[in-house]
């Protein structure tokens, strides 16, 4: 299922030289950072990698559809809930895939209730929406 946009409010523009281990910036110039492959890939790990931008990124977008579903339902530590993501990377048939797992720590809410949260905002969230049916995803809930 293809989810596009009624209308673009937003786009992110970022440039890139070099792949995986050269220099990407964003147009605005806040983003200003080498990439280096991890040293679990053979790399030199001195750089960012994209997986872990990916992660930052899922990770911040996540953290507020949950906090948007979490407020909706009433819930009244929304503001506190902390989003944690591990991005996966390994090979798959003949090139690379990636997988993902995504922890929410929901204050004021048992176990349950934050599984319950987790799974509305995977369902609301833009990036689990460009991923689904194609990257896994694991959702796991936590009240604290």
């Amino acid at each position: 299922m293809t989810t596009t946009p009624e209308k673009i409010v937003y786009t992110a523009r970022a440039s890139v030289t070099g792949g995986r281990t050269g220099h990407a910036t964003t147009d605005d110039g806040v983003l200003d950072l080498d990439l280096t492959a991890p040293k679990e890939t053979g790399g030199p790990g001195t750089g960012t990698n994209p997986e872990q931008l990916f992660a930052v990124g899922y990770a911040a977008c996540f953290r507020s559809a949950l906090g948007m579903v979490a407020q909706k339902a009433g819930v009244a530590g929304a503001e506190g809930i902390v989003l944690d993501s591990a991005v996966g990377f390994g090979p798959h048939e003949s090139s690379f895939a990636i997988a993902v797992e995504l922890t929410g720590k929901v204050p004021g809410v048992d176990d349950a209730t934050a599984q319950q949260l987790m799974e509305q905002a995977h369902e609301v969230c833009p990036y689990s929406k460009a991923t689904r049916g194609n990257v896994p995803v694991t959702l796991v809930g936590r009240g604290v």
